[in-house]
């Protein structure tokens, strides 16, 4: 080809710059077609509820993984999960997913910041080199590693006859053996376990479970250890020891071999090695009364044995190294100056500078897992993206900006910037305007929620988005207004040298009756000061951000308790038991066990379902629907959206006040769409956030706390919980929301603003006072966004 003349034509292989979707129709998805430019910024909105999610992640980045194990043999392939396709007629040009979600880190007791990224095995690699004394291999600086000493022999033949061989093995682990690598042990109030005044068969336990109409009491009264009608303060020194602490031991009940072990082992196996906050709520608050966790006076609350805090560099050892901030941290490894170890140091310390580059650093490697929020643990999880020299790879994120004050949010977008430039494709499900302000491409799923989205309302840049007159467009520049007057507190909670976490002996007066605000940076210390150090008697109603959990059996009317008297009412007017009216219980078709739909497991493949036929997906038996409330059958019931609901049981001879007040709370949360029946496991997370919030709205208690509850809301729907704060209000109680969204802030009575920055940079108060006070002010990092954002 001569010089000048035209470009030669493109190459096949340039041509797959889109991925397409064609028909899809996952969860409420209305054949949604798309093509979504690769090695760009694609942010997905819509209101909480409309699809995105399903589009994103249920139906892209699922087949992407899909295909990828599909590539693995049958026998690896066993021990991954399976995928099934997702409901789609066409998906082209799909490249590697990696998902960056917004789930909770794994809360294992055991879990730290450390052990859950790979900066504590690059650690205890760096400790077994170079700290003196030596004291052996990685493990001897492992708290998840007990020490271990074997003996025996062995036989060897080496051809010249059998000779025995004595040996000695040690295993070197790092665990303190008093606490076993949790850093607390635990102190149980046995009072709350039993009444003493009373014997085991007049019902002196009081721990959930252990009736002694059931199997528990079998073993107490045939086990022989003490007498069962015997008052507990009766007890002589070694039966109450046998019944608290006795060691398993087999015994024999009528003919049936079983094993007795005492009170406190059992519940520390059955309780005590979940996660608190997996619990059931009955069982979380039995283990909150029963047990108080102090650190362990042998280890300190490090987790490790002696040996392993003994061995030292620079005069650090492995426990100090992981009680300091990352950022200080990244110092100390700067400063080592060990060319043999120089891989490693260079690899640790890119770890070490991520987690500070995504704001982070105030974080300590010996933090638990299960204690960080949403945000902190999705951006934990971006950090091994950060550094990849991967490119052409799809990264899906669930709202990166989540838990992070407006500050953050510029640095987040800059992350998000470079992993596009280096060649990937990032698809983003977002709500925040400032970070869909930064898109390529902009996909907007509606117009409604539920049933009323699944489709595509627009595509195309951020002008073209505002000129659309979608809810997003028509929503995306509203600026909250300041309020003209503020509530006058009715009292206030005081908060007195307060210094859980970072918190430097903070004196706070916490005002009630009204709409407070806690504010400040990710990190520097809103809630160590709310969850940490209100009173519990205050009556505190504290709803988090752990998630909503619930099988495919659950649904709306199980987790808010809408189910019982609905079944109590169906069971009324029939004359019939209630037990009938649960598909989980009596009322249940035989065929597919009350599921409405039969699974076929097929091994290494996904497993099919198909909608039971005896029932036809109803999912009780025949009978059942034979029996009417207010001319509908209880599968009908289960099917109507909350909004019919509610009014279906408002008046008339169906009539329930105790579910008409759970469906109020439900349409005053804005999840008026959702069928009362349908799969928890089909809801969204805004959708998830929310519906725990109705159920909570019913405890009695007068102070509500919430922890970010715009989490996972769109614009249009942040409105609708700015009215629900206020109604609560106004109903006479006091609400305190820790919370970064502007509009929520702008609308509060009153702000408490920490800082002025992370870690051991905030833990102080660096305002309080009235939100125009915050703004005319402007002298901390919140009140110049929030001056920005109300356009002062």
């Amino acid at each position: 080809m001569t010089k000048g003349s035209t470009s030669p034509e493109m190459h096949p292989a340039d041509s797959h710059d889109l991925i397409r979707v064609h028909g899809a129709r996952v969860n409420n998805l209305k054949d949604v077609s798309i093509e979504i430019p690769k090695r760009r910024l694609t942010v997905f909105t819509g209101v909480s509820g409309s699809g995105k999610s399903s589009l994103v992640f249920s139906t892209i980045a699922a087949e992407s993984q899909r295909l990828i194990n599909e590539t693995y043999s049958a026998f690896v392939q066993g021990f991954m999960p399976t995928l099934a396709r997702p409901d789609v007629d066409v998906l082209d040009g799909l490249t590697t997913a990696i998902i960056v979600d917004q789930q909770r880190m794994g809360a294992d007791p055991r879990s730290t910041v450390g052990t859950a990224t790979d900066a504590n095995a690059m650690l205890r690699i760096l400790f077994s080199r170079l700290g003196t004394p030596k004291i052996g291999p990685p493990t001897a600086f492992s708290f998840n590693v007990a020490q271990a000493v074997a003996s025996g022999a062995i036989t060897v033949d080496k051809g010249q006859g059998e000779r025995k061989v004595v040996r000695d093995a040690v295993y070197h682990g790092g665990m303190c053996p008093r606490c076993e690598g949790r850093g607390s042990v635990t102190d149980f109030d046995l009072t709350q376990l039993y009444d003493a005044g009373k014997s085991l068969n007049e019902g002196a336990l009081s721990i959930p479970g252990y009736s002694m109409d059931g199997w528990y009491g079998r073993i107490f009264r045939g086990s022989g250890f003490f007498d069962p009608d015997k008052p507990i303060s009766k007890f002589t020194k070694k039966e109450l020891h046998d019944l608290l602490y006795k060691e398993p031991t087999k015994i024999k009940v009528e003919g049936i071999n079983l094993t007795y072990s005492g009170l406190i082992p059992q519940i520390q196996k059955s309780f005590l090695s979940k996660d608190v906050d997996a619990m059931q709520p009955h069982i979380r608050a039995f283990v909150e009364r029963v047990v108080t966790f102090t650190a362990c006076p042998d280890c300190g609350g490090t987790r490790l044995n002696e040996a392993a805090r003994s061995s030292k560099i620079k005069g650090v050892n492995i426990a100090d190294a992981c009680a300091m901030e990352i950022r200080d941290l990244a110092e100390w490894v700067r400063g080592l100056d060990e060319p043999t170890m120089a891989p490693l140091l260079g690899k640790l310390l890119h770890s070490l500078e991520s987690f500070v580059e995504i704001g982070l650093g105030y974080l300590s490697l010996d933090r638990p897992a299960g204690t960080l929020s949403g945000g902190e643990a999705q951006r934990t999880k971006m950090i091994r993206h950060l550094g990849s020299a991967l490119t052409d790879v799809t990264y899906v994120f669930d709202e990166p900006t989540i838990g992070l004050h407006p500050h953050d949010i510029r640095r987040m977008n800059d992350l998000l910037l470079r992993l596009r430039d280096k060649g990937n494709t990032v698809l983003v499900v977002e709500h925040k305007p400032e970070a869909i302000a930064i898109a390529d491409h902009i996909v907007d799923i509606g117009p409604g929620a539920g049933t009323a989205g699944g489709t595509v309302c627009f595509e195309g840049t951020i002008e073209g988005l505002r000129a659309s007159g979608t809810i997003t467009g028509r929503h995306l520049d509203d600026r909250a207004k300041l309020k003209d007057s503020v509530r006058t507190p009715k009292g206030k909670l005081e908060i007195r040298g307060a210094t859980r976490h970072n918190l430097q002996d903070v004196d706070v007066d916490v005002p009630l009756g009204v709409l407070c605000v806690v504010t400040g940076v990710a990190g520097s210390g809103k809630s160590s000061l709310i969850h940490g150090s209100i009173p519990a008697s205050a009556g505190v109603v504290s709803i988090d951000q752990a998630p909503v959990r619930g099988s495919r059996r659950s649904n709306p009317a199980t987790y808010t308790g809408l189910l019982e008297p609905i079944r109590k009412a169906f069971a009324k007017a029939n004359g019939v038991k209630p037990a009938l009216f649960s598909a989980n219980s009596e009322g249940a078709c035989p065929t597919c066990n009350g599921a409405g739909v039969i699974y076929v497991d097929l091994g290494i493949m996904a497993g099919s379902s198909t909608t039971c036929e005896d029932c036809e997906g109803k999912r009780f038996q025949a009978a059942v629907l034979e029996y009417r409330l207010g001319g509908r059958d209880i599968a009908e019931v289960l099917a109507m959206p909350v909004t019919e609901a509610e009014r279906f049981f408002a008046e008339g001879e169906s009539r329930v006040p105790a579910a008409h007040a759970i469906l109020e709370r439900l349409v005053d949360v804005g999840l008026g769409y959702l069928t009362i029946g349908q799969p928890l496991t089909t809801l969204s997370g805004g959708e998830r956030q929310r519906l725990k919030l109705a159920t909570h709205m019913a405890e009695k208690g007068g102070v509500y706390v919430l922890d970010e509850p715009t989490t996972g809301l769109h614009l249009a729907d942040v409105e609708n919980l700015l009215g629900l704060l206020d109604r609560l209000v106004e109903s006479g109680k006091s609400v305190i929301v820790i919370e970064h969204h502007q509009a929520v802030m702008a609308h509060a009575d009153w702000i408490i603003d920490l800082g002025p920055g992370a870690g051991h940079d905030g833990g102080k108060i660096v305002f309080e006072g009235t939100p125009a006070d915050l703004v005319a002010a402007r002298s901390t990092l919140t009140g110049e966004h929030l001056a920005d954002y109300v356009g002062a």
